[in-house]
């Protein structure tokens, strides 16, 4: 993650002249994009889920009826389960990252880092390649003579939480290395050098200063897990069906307003709830991955920030105490490389669980079989010619690239103009309106879909190019935001005020100094939205037609009717693209990891 604290520059000239050339001005397009197509739908979704008498007997009704309560809860147990998984298998994975060096540290990190931007439809489709009855685990199952016949291990909750863990695991693995990258490196060494052994460094120096870092990895993949409807569907049974499930199923179903308006809200409104609970003890920065945006009234609480900052390592000092040094005293007998191995074969492990399925399914596309097997009995280019010949699959195809195109310049230009304004500013609440921003992504996608359905009905956008790149710009505009605000900290503002001092107008000190010196953090932004438009499911199976199919849809379609490799062929081109994007980014990441 990207720090993006900021400081204040100094004040602009006042008067009126001085007044249109403020920064904060900057963040009114991309504010106003999102009151309207963002907030405003989800704030009459909650008006319509209030519609009849009482106007709380559709929330009665779905903690009243056990298929929805159930279903609630088998979320939340679901969802906390892959949270704490993710935590378990992620912290020795990002130690893996921190401690290797050179070329090892960047392809361990990129290991990792590729499986986060592949859209997750792909990824829970290798799943079902690796895990099918002539997949290769089963195939490496019976040739050990671990058992005869294949055995059905899709479809069960172990599957599902596997599933979830090896798709939110790079989010966990990326914030906690965040962390770890911002220690000082002195504390180990003076820890070691004052007798302490490797366990007791990890217990009373790594663990309790990472503790932030793991809370916000924990929160943001629970988060994220609570509103999962793809893989629990592909991955799951009867008995793994989650609460965002119902809402899709039943969107074309329920004829009366309220009710599913009223599921959607639940879902938000714990959503909100544990977001809301997190930034009042930890602050909402965990979800941008960055510090406390400054503004014109942090300096009073500044010592008052810092308190809190002790209070909470002094808590997670007390509690390594508390649990960790009985269990210290049991493992003080043991070699300090059993800890150094565990984390390698750990590491490998998660490692070769994020990317094996990707690589089976790569090669599943050069198969010359007509089913999904592996390995292939015969290589062949048949299926990527089915792919460029089949007129529905390239009409998908070029209406996502232009769906994509169009979505990545509306969030470029709105959030690169608001991540301006931000850091450039001197406004006060930065924190808000980076919360603000930043929001879409903790938003569960089928609750924006239900939202956004009613207003682009109204509008006639649903099934139209423009309202399927203006739905998917709400959540490129974050991404956009955090990539671009990170590039920006890394431009030295000497250069910026020397060239305004002599003479040049705003709009030529950016153009002349500003603009070249976040050029690769800006295309990479460009990609990544790009991307996010291009993966987009949900948001299109509420807004799109039967005329409007797009690269996912047809996708969705297929897996869960039929399965064959010309999916493969579209997973094995997605993975390049991705590869081409991390290509691209490598100068803006290298550059904010220089800065820390």
């Amino acid at each position: 993650m990207s720090d993006t604290s900021i400081s204040a520059p100094p004040a602009t000239a006042k008067g009126g002249r001085g007044f249109w050339r403020n920064p904060a001005l900057l963040l009114l397009p991309a504010t106003l994009f999102l009151a309207v197509i963002y907030v405003l739908p989800l704030i009459d979704l909650g008006r319509v889920s209030m519609t009849g008498e009482p106007w709380w007997a559709h929330f009665a009704r779905v903690f009243s009826v056990p298929l929805y309560w159930e279903s609630l809860i088998r979320t939340m147990k679901i969802a906390l389960t892959v949270a704490c998984l993710c935590a378990v298998f992620g912290y020795p994975t990002a130690l893996l990252i921190q401690r290797s060096r050179g070329i090892m540290q960047v392809l361990i990190a990129t290991t990792v880092i590729l499986p986060y931007f592949i859209a997750i439809l792909i990824r829970t489709y290798a799943w079902m390649v690796l895990l099918g009855r002539n997949g290769p685990i089963n195939k490496f199952a019976i040739w050990l003579g671990i058992y005869d016949q294949p055995l059905a291990l899709l479809f069960n909750r172990g599957t599902v939480l596997l599933g979830m863990t090896a798709v939110l695991m790079p989010l966990m693995v990326l914030t906690i290395y965040s962390s770890l990258s911002r220690l000082d490196p002195s504390l180990t060494r003076a820890a070691l050098a004052s007798g302490a052994g490797p366990l007791a460094v990890f217990w009373r120096v790594l663990l309790p200063l990472t503790l932030p870092g793991i809370g916000a990895g924990f929160l943001l993949v629970f988060v994220s897990a609570l509103g999962f409807f793809i893989t629990p569907t592909l991955l799951g049974g009867p008995a793994d069906q989650m609460f965002a499930m119902h809402i899709t199923q039943q969107a074309d179903s329920i004829t009366g307003e309220g009710f599913l308006q009223a599921l959607a809200v639940v879902l938000l409104l714990i959503t909100l709830g544990v977001v809301a609970v997190a930034g009042r003890m930890m602050g909402f920065e965990f979800i941008w991955g960055g510090g406390k945006l400054s503004d014109t009234t942090e300096a009073p609480t500044k010592t008052r920030n810092r308190a809190a900052g002790q209070g909470r390592r002094s808590l997670g000092m007390m509690v390594a105490d508390l649990i960790g040094w009985p269990l210290l005293r049991l493992l003080g007998r043991m070699p300090a490389a059993v800890g150094a191995w565990t984390v390698r074969g750990i590491g490998v492990l998660i490692i070769c669980t994020l990317i094996l399925p990707i690589l089976v399914v790569i090669v599943i596309s050069f198969s010359e079989a007509s089913y999904l097997t592996f390995p292939p009995p015969g290589w062949s280019l048949k299926w990527y010619e089915k792919f460029f010949s089949d007129s529905n699959w390239m009409t998908a195809f070029w209406n996502s690239l232009g769906i994509a195109a169009l979505s990545a310049t509306i969030a470029v230009t709105l959030g690169a103009s608001a991540a301006m304004g931000i850091v450039r500013s001197e406004i006060r609440y930065k924190s808000a309106l980076m919360l603000l921003l930043v929001s879409p992504m903790i938003v569960p996608p089928v609750v924006l879909g239900l939202s956004l359905y009613s207003l682009f009905l109204q509008m006639g956008l649903v099934g139209t190019y423009f309202g399927l790149a203006a739905a998917h710009a709400i959540g490129g505009i974050p991404i956009v935001v955090v990539i671009v605000a990170a590039s920006l900290q890394a431009v030295d503002r000497k250069l910026e005020q020397g060239a305004a001092v002599h003479g040049a107008s705003p709009l030529t000190v950016f153009r002349t100094v500003t603009l070249p010196a976040i050029a690769p953090g800006l295309a990479a932004a460009v990609f990544f939205a790009f991307l996010h438009s291009f993966d987009e499911l949900v948001l299109s199976l509420f807004l799109s037609s039967p005329r409007m199919k797009t690269l996912p849809l047809m996708l969705w379609a297929d897996i869960n009717y039929q399965l064959n490799p010309v999916l493969a062929v579209v997973s094995t081109l997605e993975v390049l693209l991705v590869v081409g994007g991390i290509i691209l980014a490598r100068p803006v990441l290298s550059r904010s990891r220089g800065g820390h």
